[in-house]
């Protein structure tokens, strides 16, 4: 596996860059927007083609590089279904898997620093975000935090893994890299406590400064989702309730860019042909399945994905593509269910 720990000195922040093979897909957690241009550097020199970009909550501290990275490589955009910032590509709920090629990770819903807060393990690794850090913890005093729900976020969830469990935070400000589940419950100074009161008490005790860069990172971050609206400007798009008109019309094909789990957990628009975000650039070029299907029978393509933001991408990549009828639903799945459109299941 290819594995790269990656640091900006200036926030603290670790960022996680994983592949399975050289060639291949990868993923990166928690990527800062000022070190865009190494990872993109990095990703290019491991021959690698970056699929999605995580972050574990809405961070204070630093702002994201989520939409640098969708910006430049069409990611998908990944955070947690309770996080408050405005559009990402795919939401996650607690014990949903992630997976690219050759890698998958557990969503671990874990709040108390935040409300959004996840950590995301694989086999014999954990990335805790700001929930449990190395010989500290994710302080709880904003963002909805709570050191009630940070306890059992650590005690109930994190520390209940393998003892052997590599310990991969989000942030450190001492130098160090790397624990263990089983070096945290020894040797973490904030978790040698009887009870959830005691480290309530604690946490509510420590009394500290905002993040120097709260006040521009909160919003910044915030605001993330593509501007769809440059795609409706160009008459790219569609409502919910226009789609609506064209279930089982003969002259568009419904295509649902969502993964297989994201179909079967929410359901799907009657009549969609799936073919995946991840396979979109084969299915759009000469002889891929989408090309030569709009084509051979001139039919529209109408994309779709969760919020629109894949879909948003998938139609501008279709027009340079030569697929000038391809048009996509705003606000995807999201916006269809509020105009109560009809599922399948």
């Amino acid at each position: 596996m290819i594995f790269r720990q990656l640091f900006d000195a200036s926030s603290g922040t670790y960022t996680y860059l994983l592949a399975s093979r050289r060639g291949g897909e990868a993923l990166i957690v928690d990527p800062v927007l000022e070190k865009v241009d190494r990872y993109l550097s990095l990703i290019r020199e491991l021959d690698l083609r970056l699929v999605k970009a995580v972050d574990t909550h809405l961070h204070a501290d630093h702002i994201t590089g989520l939409g640098a990275l969708r910006d430049s490589t069409r990611c998908i955009t990944v955070m947690g279904e309770q996080s408050s910032v405005d559009v990402v590509s795919m939401r996650v709920a607690d014990g949903d898997r992630l997976r690219i090629e050759g890698v998958e990770l557990e969503a671990i819903y874990t709040p108390g620093h935040t409300d959004d807060s996840y950590s995301f393990h694989m086999q014999d690794r954990v990335f805790t975000g700001d929930t449990l850090l190395i010989r500290g913890t994710g302080r709880t005093d904003f963002q909805n935090g709570c050191p009630r729900m940070q306890y059992d976020s650590i005690f109930n969830r994190l520390l209940r893994l393998p003892e052997e469990t590599m310990v991969f935070p989000a942030h450190d400000y001492k130098g160090d890299t790397v624990s263990t589940i089983g070096e945290e419950k020894r040797c973490n100074p904030r978790l040698q406590v009887n009870s959830v009161d005691e480290y309530a008490a604690l946490m509510n005790g420590l009394k500290l400064s905002n993040p120097k860069m709260m006040d521009v990172a909160v919003p910044a971050n915030q605001r993330q989702g593509l501007a769809q609206e440059e795609i409706a400007r160009l008459g790219w798009a569609c409502s919910a309730a226009q789609a609506q008109a064209m279930v089982g019309c003969k002259e568009t094909v419904l295509v649902d860019l969502r993964e297989k789990t994201e179909r079967l957990k929410h359901g799907s628009i009657p009549g969609s042909l799936h073919a995946a975000y991840s396979d979109l650039e084969q299915n759009i070029q000469p002889g891929g399945m989408l090309y030569e299907l709009a084509s051979a029978t001139e039919r529209r393509l109408l994309f779709y994905c969760a919020f629109g933001e894949r879909s948003a991408m998938a139609v501008r990549a279709a027009h340079e593509a030569g697929l000038e009828r391809a048009s996509h639903i705003a606000g995807g799945i999201d916006a269809w269910k509020r105009a109560d459109g009809p599922l399948t299941h």
